[in-house]
């Protein structure tokens, strides 16, 4: 595979540029060679600056979920940039989407924009602070909720992928105030409340996407909703990744769970960066200027990226392609799984909705300690070995797949092609 000019722009950008990236993962430090530099994308496709094309199953982590391009998005934020791209002041269209979302999501009254899901998170911390009047809280190990300090350990996502524990530049006093559980284990989480009075809300990704597509089991699920409730804990559920993807609306629902915040991003925001978190009512009455609880943004709310949002969530709704969705994960996992099984390979596969993640290991993954001991050199092998073959997935053992609702039937041959190909390069 000729990937020349993306050599060249890799030397180029070391210059200016941290690592000549501006997310680590794009950096392919966990598969080794060269990173890809892109150059544009149509559907399902996405084209590099040498002129290789290749499926997308990165969809920029998520947001692409109608594929690159939709014809009705364009369109509508083509119409906004005619009109102005920021303003700095309120616009109708806040408004619409702000009413889509909060009835997408049972227990949300009201919701508040902001520019990324890291900032959506930071912002329910202190929400969740101020509601309560208390100061710990709990997050899971593998989850990734941006990189805000107080939850940037045991992070999963790109630290896993880099090796990184945590995160120089994070001070102790950062973190003295976050407790550790251990995914799909309740216990965990109880041992915390009964040795902590002082516990605002736990945080968790209701299908955790950062550790690679794992799932909670019902049991888990449910409890923590439980426990949380009786002892006067908020429960923080973020859906930066899931909302939107396994239904319109989010994956807390289809788990039978009820946030009392939720924080969103990626798929709300159609392609343009965009974070938010809502709740009822009462809890979001202490976000200024009604409540004491401030936070602010010059860019929030920015038009071009509601219309875009707007114009997504309206085309997920008339599209509903869900279903379709869980039949072309449930064809990807069969072919990885039978690829692996005929190269004696070990492999186990999780998928939710339109997440889908091969493991290379033997059992089945359900928390990070699980998912640290895949066999990571393996993985590198295979993704290139897709990468060769023309399917884009992520750089890392630890992230997602996704999918778009214009894959075709001959994209999903391919694919499956392809994973037969590279799977026979990761023996």
């Amino acid at each position: 595979m000729n990937n020349k000019k993306s050599k060249e722009l890799y030397e180029k950008g070391q210059k200016h540029l941290v690592g000549a990236v501006n997310s680590p993962v794009r950096a392919f430090n966990s598969v080794g060679g060269n990173p890809l530099f892109m150059e544009k994308a149509h559907g399902s496709k996405i084209y590099d600056v040498d002129g290789n094309k290749y499926i997308d199953l990165v969809l920029s982590y998520g947001p692409m979920i109608l594929g690159h391009g939709n014809k009705k998005v364009v369109e509508a934020v083509q119409e906004q940039v005619d009109a102005g791209f920021t303003f700095g002041a309120s616009t109708e269209n806040e408004i619409e989407l702000a009413k889509m979302v909060c009835d997408a999501f049972p227990g949300m009254d009201k919701v508040r924009f902001v520019n990324s899901g890291t900032e959506a998170i930071l912002s329910a911390i202190r929400l969740a602070r101020a509601y309560t009047k208390k100061n710990h809280i709990v997050k899971f190990a593998g989850c990734y909720h941006g990189h805000s300090d107080a939850l940037l350990v045991a992070a999963g996502s790109g630290l896993a992928t880099l090796s990184i524990p945590g995160s120089a530049g994070v001070p102790n006093d950062a973190v003295k105030n976050t407790l550790i559980a251990e995914y799909n284990d309740i216990d965990s989480v109880k041992k915390h409340i009964a040795e902590c009075d002082d516990i605002a809300a736990v945080f968790i990704e209701p299908i955790a996407g950062n550790m690679g597509t794992v799932i909670p089991s019902n049991s888990f699920i449910t409890e923590l909703r439980e426990i949380t409730k009786q002892a006067g804990i908020l429960l923080v559920i973020d859906e930066v990744m899931t909302g939107f993807r396994s239904k319109f609306g989010g994956a807390q629902e289809l788990l039978g769970v009820e946030a009392d915040i939720t924080c969103l991003g990626k798929v709300v925001g159609g392609g343009f960066p965009v974070g938010a978190y809502g709740a009822r009512k009462e809890i979001m009455q202490m976000v200024a200027p009604l409540g004491a609880m401030y936070q602010a943004g010059t860019l929030s709310g920015n038009p071009v990226a509601m219309a875009a949002g707007i114009s997504t969530l309206e085309e997920l709704k008339s599209q509903n392609p869900y279903a379709k969705f869980n039949t072309q994960a449930e064809q990807i996992e069969k072919a990885l799984l039978a690829a692996a099984k005929e190269n004696g390979i070990d492999l186990t596969v999780n998928r939710f909705g339109s997440m889908v993640n091969p493991f290379f290991k033997a059992k089945k993954v359900t928390n990070f300690t699980e998912a640290q001991e895949c066999d990571t050199d393996r993985f590198t092998k295979f993704f290139w070995g897709l990468i060769e073959n023309g399917v884009y997935i992520p750089p890392s053992q630890f992230e997602a797949w996704f999918l778009c609702s214009v894959l075709s039937d001959d994209d999903m041959n391919k694919i499956t092609n392809a994973i037969n190909a590279a799977m026979k390069l990761a023996k």
